[in-house]
């Protein structure tokens, strides 16, 4: 078992008419056994079900930002502001964490390494 290191995470998901992909992507963020993790979705406004997957989530998303924007790079600086983790991640919605421990790995990574 992997130690619980005191490092904050914030993990954003962009995501535009995901709904198809979307599930995996959130369960694999929502299932890592760290439990200093800020996960962060910003939608571009979906009109495909995404927006109702999200909200499905409750208060297991910390912040779920959904209203057009001006593109990718636009929708990921809006997750970034609102970040306040130490160490900060994008997934895509089509991609998910393989495993429950990767981000508590990432977290040994940084807290044994001293990295900023």
């Amino acid at each position: 078992k992997t130690r619980d290191y005191s490092v904050k995470i914030s993990i954003i998901t962009v995501v535009y008419n995901g709904v198809d992909t979307l599930r995996d992507c959130v369960e694999s963020v929502l299932s890592q056994t760290h439990t200093d993790v800020e996960y962060i979705v910003v939608d571009g406004a979906s009109t495909d079900g995404t927006v109702e997957l999200l909200r499905s989530y409750g208060q297991r998303i910390a912040h779920f930002v959904s209203e057009p924007d001006r593109g990718l790079y636009d929708a990921m600086n809006k997750g970034l502001a609102l970040a306040t983790g130490e160490v900060v991640g994008f997934l895509n919605a089509d991609d998910l964490y393989p495993h429950p421990d990767v981000l508590a790995r990432v977290a040994a990574t940084f807290e044994r390494s001293g990295a900023d």
